[in-house]
């Protein structure tokens, strides 16, 4: 078992090696991943200025590509749909609808001009055996364009991804110009597609951009979209708009595509609304508005790592400064070799060392002869002369000797001379030659790849603001459910996606929900609302326990868990009997339950005592006795009665008053007075004793 382990360890390490450095992501030096160059090189190979088949190509693709003639047509047609390295020619499908290519078998391709001057140089190309060993192939391609940059990337491999966003070739070359001159640049994505974008958290490539697709205003009624955002299809986009319309989130009639080479789908705008308020809705729940995030992960000398836009096109800038000196120093030396050439072929002609060998017998006295004939000139030559040098004077045929023109041949040696001097002098100021030959770039293609995607600061928009109140709540009494997909005839609400509804049962369950489709409450429900969490809302709750002792509280709802069951009374089986709302307050006349021999029958509780406190906790206990059934007296009632109270006291009092002064005219009797102030203190204990009576929360406890 330790013998697998150790084995499947090092087969994963190899297999996710050879996934991201062979298959996945891009190298950093051509842009290029293993099947894109292996394109191009067939490309390169089969180049006769004619279009081929992609059936062709693809068969001789997978000479060198081991992974099946499906992979390599898809790569194919998405390196063709860039524009930069292959014209095409019939159906690749279509970019801006997501339409796919026809079959290998009916398109043609042919590499471009762009391609064929700038990606290959065979003579500075490494080669390396291809997977079986009967090809060789190149390690990368001599590339003097940011590939990497101008076309982008994505893959994912093993424990890895990358995502480089496409930028404008016109724009890295600027950028290339400024690095080599020490100036400060920034570079920024452009699509094919076009559309708006937002830079503004771009971060060198680290971060991300927003995107958003072109709407002109036809007339209130009538919108059209003229450009889409990167990723997106008008097919795609299409069905976004219809999901929003069929939620209610946008209020479209109809849509019409009309779209060709170029963007136009045409939005009528429904009854009710118009193109002011559609756009925003637009922007906000459909794909007229994306976020891409950028992740810049590229192989960079066997090994992946991670760069921003301003490292790779600084690293780019120094390879192609070291690519064209490479090329300069190989033009020289060919010039070298031709000129040297030309001299010997000169001295072999002009100082007739050719009639040398007309005596000799052998092929190694001919030899000798030449060899001696060219020594005695040496001081002429421009690099020592070698044996091939003289197998090669010694095939000159003899018309080309007696056709040889001295004159000619002085010239071609002048013309070269020059061109050396030229490339010396291009060699010692590497930055001037290569601001020149970017230069030179941007003079030949600046009208053929223009910024296609405009730069603009967008607004986020609030989903908040421009949401619709097109959500139907209602509750049904019979089966308890409550939500958009119920039919019931009580706590009807219309709201939004957005918005939070707050839903309490009789049995004190309650919660705080975005509109649900259908959702249960165990017992009745007494109160359904729009709920504000950034307010939350205060309640006075009245309830009474499985045991009908009664409780009050003043509680308010603001912290909570989206769609979770909370309790306002602690243990099941009790009821709300009162649900009052801020502000809204009273005395409470309770009735207790009847029980035998029961001297305290009724008891009030005064609601403006409490106190705020949590909707889990107990509250007040109202009463020291179960209660029968109770009834809220609000706070204007308890009012005025006390005022009719008090007037009836004072007219007691005076008539009181009256009493006594007539009892002290007609001088009555000591012990019949006695008789009721005996009474008059029972009476007054008796009234002591009902006044004790738990009106006030204090009382009870």
């Amino acid at each position: 078992m330790s013998q697998l382990e150790s084995l499947m360890k090092e087969h994963f390490v190899e297999y996710a090696s050879y996934f991201i450095l062979d298959r996945a992501i891009p190298e950093l030096r051509d842009g290029l991943k293993p099947v894109q160059r292996r394109i191009l090189h067939t490309l390169f190979r089969m180049n006769d200025g004619r279009f081929h088949k992609v059936a062709n190509v693809i068969g001789d693709t997978m000479k060198l590509h081991p992974h099946g003639d499906a992979s390599i047509g898809d790569a194919l047609v998405v390196l063709a749909n860039k524009d930069y390295f292959i014209e095409r020619q019939g159906n690749f499908g279509n970019l801006l609808t997501g339409h796919r290519a026809a079959a290998p078998r009916y398109i043609e391709c042919r590499l471009t001009d762009l391609a064929l001057e700038t990606m290959f140089h065979p003579a500075l190309t490494d080669f390396v055996p291809s997977y079986d060993g009967r090809n060789e192939e190149p390690v990368v391609l001599p590339a003097k364009l940011p590939v990497v940059l101008m076309t982008g990337a994505e893959g994912i491999a093993v424990g890895m991804a990358t995502k480089i966003l496409p930028h404008n070739l016109i724009e890295i070359w600027k950028a290339q110009i400024a690095i080599l001159k020490n100036k400060p640049f920034k570079l920024f994505p452009d699509f094919q597609q076009g559309g708006l974008m937002d830079v503004s958290e771009y971060e060198d490539g680290a971060g991300k951009i927003e995107l958003r697709a072109k709407i002109e205003v036809v007339d209130r009624k009538t919108v059209v979209i003229r450009e889409l955002p990167y990723g997106t299809t008008t097919e795609g986009l299409i069905g976004s708009i219809e999901a929003a319309v069929g939620k209610g989130r946008v209020k479209i009639s109809s849509i019409d595509d009309f779209t060709t080479d170029r963007v136009e789908i045409e939005l009528t705008i429904a009854r009710g609304s118009d193109a002011k308020e559609v756009i925003p809705q637009l922007y906000a729940y459909t794909d007229c508005s994306l976020s891409v995030s950028s992740n810049l992960n590229v192989i960079d000398d066997r090994k992946p790592v991670q760069r921003t836009v301003s490292a790779i096109a600084k690293q780019l800038t120094s390879g192609l400064k070291e690519q064209l000196k490479r090329e300069l120093e190989y033009d020289r030396e060919q010039l070298v070799d031709r000129k040297h050439w030309l001299t010997l072929e000169q001295i072999f002609v002009e100082k007739r060392v050719y009639k040398m060998i007309e005596d000799k017998k052998t092929a190694e006295a001919v030899r000798k002869a030449v060899w001696d004939g060219m020594k005695k000139h040496m001081r002429l030559f421009v690099r020592p002369m070698v044996d091939d040098d003289v197998t090669r004077l010694l095939e000159l045929r003899i018309r080309r000797i007696s056709a040889y023109d001295i004159a000619r041949n002085r010239d071609e040696i002048g013309e070269i001379e020059k061109k050396i001097k030229a490339i010396e002098r291009q060699l010692k100021n590497m930055v001037k030659t290569t601001t020149s030959y970017l230069e030179g770039m941007i003079g030949k293609y600046e009208g053929r790849y223009p910024r296609r995607t405009k730069l603009a600061q967008i607004e986020a928009v609030d989903k908040r603001a421009v949401a619709r109140q097109n959500l139907r709540l209602s509750f049904d009494k019979k089966s308890s459910f409550y939500g958009t997909e119920v039919r019931g005839d009580q706590f009807k609400l219309t709201v939004s996606e957005f918005e939070y509804v707050l839903g309490i049962a009789k049995d004190g369950t309650y919660r705080v929900m975005n509109a649900p489709e259908k959702v249960f409450f165990t017992g009745p429900m007494i109160y359904a609302e729009i709920f504000d969490p950034d307010v939350g809302v205060e309640f006075t709750v009245v309830y009474r326990d499985k045991k009908r002792i009664a409780y009050a509280k003043k509680i308010k709802i603001e912290k909570f868990i989206r769609n979770r069951e909370y309790r306002l009374i602690k243990e099941k089986g009790g009821r709300v009997d009162l649900l009052l709302p801020e502000g809204e307050t009273g005395t409470v006349h309770l009735d207790f339950v009847p029980v035998k021999r029961q001297r305290l029958k009724k008891a009030d509780f005064d609601l403006r005592d409490l106190e705020l406190t949590s909707a889990s906790a107990r509250g007040a206990r109202m009463a020291p006795k179960p209660v029968a059934k109770l009834k809220l007296e609000a706070a204007e009632a308890v009012k005025t009665s006390t005022k009719a109270t008090a007037g009836a006291k004072r007219s007691a009092k005076t008539d009181g008053i009256a009493k006594k002064a007539g009892r002290s005219a007609t001088k009555a009797s000591a012990k019949k007075p006695a008789k009721r102030s005996a009474k008059s203190p029972a009476k007054k204990k008796s009234a002591g004793k009902k006044s004790s009576r738990p009106g006030e929360q204090g009382d009870l406890f």
